[in-house]
C-alpha cells in the first residue's frame, strides 16, 4: 500500500517526491476530482494526501467521499503557506458525521 499526493503547487509535490511519494499538481475542480477518482480506483493507494487549497477547490465532494469511503484515507495537509483552518475542517467533519456541533 502506498501514499499519493494531490497538490496545488509544485513545491509540495517535489518535497514529497524526495520522500518517495508520487503525486500530481492540479489547479481546477475538474482536475482535482479526476485525480482523486483515479486514486480511489487504484487498489495500491491506501492514503491520499491533499493540500488545503486542493481540498478547498472541491470541498463538498471531498467531504462526501471522506464520509462514505473506507479506502483510501483522504488526508488534508498544509502546504508551504500553512493553514489555520485544518482544525475547523476536522470539527466540521465530526459535527456532520455525528450530528452535533462541537
Amino acid at each position: 500500500m502506498k501514499f499519493f499526493l494531490i497538490s496545488d503547487n509544485t513545491d509540495t509535490q517535489m518535497g514529497l517526491r524526495l520522500a518517495g511519494i508520487d503525486g500530481v499538481v492540479v489547479h481546477t475542480k475538474e482536475e482535482v476530482l479526476k485525480e482523486l477518482n483515479n486514486a480511489i480506483k487504484d487498489d495500491t493507494i491506501a492514503i491520499v494526501l491533499m493540500t488545503t487549497l486542493a481540498v478547498d477547490t472541491a470541498s463538498v465532494e471531498i467531504a462526501e467521499l471522506k464520509l462514505k469511503l473506507s479506502r483510501p484515507l483522504i488526508v488534508e495537509i498544509p502546504d508551504r503557506h500553512g493553514s489555520v483552518k485544518i482544525g475547523e475542517t476536522i470539527d466540521a467533519y465530526i459535527s456532520e458525521a455525528i450530528g452535533i456541533k462541537i
